[in-house]
């Protein structure tokens, strides 16, 4: 059979262009002749610009007679360049056009935005008409079908199922050993893992809050993966993401576009494997971890319950349960987490009440919680010290770099500006990205710094013996937690 896979695709630093990659491989296995169209340059054999408006349809139209089935990633983000109602439904009719002249037509949903197919209005009504045009739908979870199928009534036996991995093969040959030590990683250590895309619905910082206190335990926290975009909100919420792991002792944030082995690398020397997202439809990475038998530790958001299944999958509805999960890993008593015992010891309640309530606001900075029996100099050393971060807030605080967008009102100037946008950005896209790994070095150049003060002051304030009893000890400048890799 001869099929035109329609989709982002490698180089393109995207989870849909990876997945399509493997699902072309898996096709080809199967004796299929498959190409590609991707919406821009790649790997794939022709390209169109996919968010073209109504010319995108009618460019597919044009070619679809020369297949026998179109496979078609779908996500909103890739076919819609606004939320304006009237372009999204122009879109639609379009694409629903090339779906009827097609032989075939699958498209896999791998994320929709169901208010655009609610009510009676014209963007409803192209949204479903779209989706009634397909041969066949296919489905990661049966909670999102179900939920597709309440908006999108569609015949139920073209909407199907499938597994989210059934594409995938290992990529790493690697052992348990041998992965670790190409990382640089203690082979007795404990390692939870949060890998892939950065973005703030994927819920790092949840993790980081509560790996909060384990270092000592001998465990650590690698954060591992990039920005899909280098958009300011994306950019602002990986900056705060490194400040969170700067001020957590044992969590690292290891920033940077990584090759499938290397992801899979990760995987075999992780310990646990910790999805803590806020909201998703299904996991790559949850398959990726099954592949190597790898245990999870993920939120019950989305088709991840269903997608679990019986394999070695923890899941937790909330941070604390996050937290027990992580310290059920080791082996670690939580009750003293779960209560948070006050330490009210002593003649002064005031004081004593003070300094709990300053412990716990260091919990949510993401800092350590001293417990009851906690040394009193190493209390003071942290109740003195200042908020962490605090010296690198003016630079953190700047905006990232962002192009303005290529649109204009002007008929013509739009495409003139992303035809532009193309031909310069091999060049102005490193640039940009030199700018922002050089905020990145100054925020982790002043975090470093900023605890190193911290430790002198703490080893001549009074109530800390004068010499350096109970303050904490100065950074390790072999260990800078606010590098980037």
């Amino acid at each position: 059979m001869r099929i035109l896979m329609v989709s982002p695709y490698p180089p393109k630093r995207d989870g849909i262009a990876t997945y399509a990659a493997q699902a072309v491989a898996h096709l080809e296995r199967q004796g299929h002749q498959v190409e590609v169209l991707s919406p821009e340059p790649s790997a794939a054999h022709h390209h169109l610009d996919f968010q073209a408006g109504p010319r995108f349809g009618a460019a597919l139209a044009r070619r679809v007679r020369a297949y026998d089935k179109i496979v078609l990633q779908w996500h909103p983000a890739f076919f819609y360049r606004s939320s304006d109602p009237t372009h999204r439904a122009a879109v639609d009719a379009a694409l629903a056009v090339a779906f009827k002249i097609a032989p075939q037509v699958e498209v896999w949903v791998h994320e929709f935005e169901y208010e655009d197919a609610r009510g009676g209005g014209v963007r409803a009504q192209a949204s479903r008409l779209l989706f009634r045009s397909a041969t066949a739908l296919f489905f990661h979870s049966e909670t999102e079908r179900d939920r597709f199928l309440e908006v999108v009534p569609v015949d139920p036996a073209m909407a199907h199922l499938a597994q989210h991995g059934e594409a995938f093969v290992r990529r790493s040959a690697a052992t348990r050993e041998e992965a670790r030590a190409s990382l640089g990683i203690d082979p007795d250590s404990t390692v939870f893992l949060c890998i892939g895309f950065i973005q703030e619905h994927k819920g790092f910082d949840r993790a980081v809050h509560a790996f909060s206190g384990l270092a000592a335990h001998g465990a650590r926290l690698d954060i591992v993966g990039s920005t899909r975009l280098d958009e300011p909100d994306f950019v602002a919420y990986l900056n705060e993401l490194d400040r969170l792991c700067a001020a957590t002792p044992g969590a690292s944030l290891h920033a940077g576009y990584i090759s499938d082995e290397l992801f899979d690398r990760w995987i075999v020397a992780s310990d646990a494997v910790v999805l803590p997202y806020r909201h998703i439809w299904s996991s790559g990475v949850m398959e990726r971890a099954a592949l190597y038998e790898r245990p999870v530790i993920a939120t019950r958001v989305g088709g991840l319950a269903e997608q679990a299944g019986d394999r070695l999958v923890t899941l937790v509805d909330d941070d604390a349960g996050l937290a027990a999960a992580m310290r059920q890993v080791l082996g670690v008593d939580d009750s003293a987490a779960e209560e948070r015992a006050w330490n009210l010891d002593g003649d002064d309640l005031f004081t004593a009440v003070q300094s709990q309530v300053r412990e716990r606001a260091r919990l949510v900075r993401g800092g350590e919680v001293a417990f009851a029996g906690a040394t009193p100099g190493a209390a003071v050393a942290r109740e003195t010290a200042p908020t962490p971060g605090t010296a690198t807030l003016p630079v953190r605080r700047l905006p990232p770099f962002s192009r303005p967008p290529a649109t204009s009102l002007r008929p013509g100037v739009s495409q003139l500006k992303r035809a532009v946008r193309r031909l310069i950005s091999w060049e102005v896209d490193p640039v940009v990205h030199h700018e922002l790994l050089l905020q990145q070095a100054v925020v982790a150049s002043l975090d470093t710094l900023e605890q190193r003060l911290a430790a002198v002051e703490g080893a001549v304030r009074p109530g800390t013996g004068g010499n350096g009893a109970g303050a904490p000890a100065p950074a390790d400048p072999s260990s800078d937690r606010g590098s980037t890799a």
